[in-house]
C-alpha cells in the first residue's frame, strides 16, 4: 500500500506537499489546488497529467480521513522502519495492566526500561482491546495485517508485537 520494491516513492503527503504532522485545514487548502492545478481539462500537458490527478485524488481519499490516515501513517512508519524490529513476540508475551479507564500493555526491553502501549493508543491505531475478566484479546479492525512495533522508552531498539485473535493476556489488577 505505502511502498513496493523501490524505497524511494511519493507518500501521498509529497503527492498534495504537505507534512507528515499537517492539520486536516493544511490538506484539505494543498488538496484543493493540486486538483486545480492538475486537472486533466486545464492542464496545457495532456501526457501525463490524468496519472497526476488520480494521485491526487487518492492522497486526498487517505489523508482526507482521519480513520484512514491514521492506517496511512501506521504502514508508512512501519516500512520505514520494518528492518530495525529488535524482535518478533507474541501477544502471550505481553505483560497487561489494568489502569482503570485504560489497559497498559507492556514488554521488558533487554536495556531493563520497557516497550509500552495503552488501550487510548492502539484504538487510534485500528485496534479494539477485548476484556473477558481477566483476559484480554486484540481484534485488528479493517483486516489489516495484525502486528504492532512499538519502541523502547529508553534505547533505539524496537519491538514487533504479532497479534493473532487466538491468544489472550492475563491482566493485572492495579486500581
Amino acid at each position: 500500500m505505502v511502498l513496493g520494491t523501490d524505497s524511494i516513492q511519493e507518500t501521498h503527503y509529497d503527492i498534495l506537499s504537505v507534512k507528515q504532522d499537517a492539520s486536516y485545514e493544511d490538506i484539505r487548502a494543498s488538496y484543493r489546488s493540486a486538483i486545480l492545478n492538475s486537472h486533466p481539462d486545464k492542464s496545457q500537458n495532456t501526457s501525463g497529467s490524468g496519472d497526476r490527478f488520480l494521485k491526487v485524488q487518492k492522497a486526498w481519499e487517505i489523508l482526507g480521513d482521519s480513520r484512514a490516515r491514521v492506517l496511512y501513517d501506521i504502514a508508512l512508519r512501519a516500512s520505514r522502519h520494518d528492518a530495525i524490529v529488535a524482535e518478533d513476540i507474541s501477544l502471550e508475551d505481553v505483560m497487561a495492566e489494568d489502569a482503570g479507564e485504560v489497559i497498559q500493555l507492556y514488554y521488558q526491553c533487554r536495556c531493563g526500561d520497557y516497550f509500552f502501549v495503552d488501550s487510548l493508543e492502539m484504538e487510534k491505531m485500528g485496534y479494539a482491546l477485548l476484556r473477558d475478566g481477566s483476559k484480554i484479546s486484540f481484534e485488528a479492525q479493517n483486516a489489516l495485517p495484525a502486528s504492532l512495533v512499538l519502541p523502547c522508552g529508553s534505547c533505539s531498539l524496537k519491538v514487533r508485537i504479532l497479534i493473532n485473535s487466538d491468544h489472550f493476556v492475563s491482566i493485572d489488577d492495579h486500581h
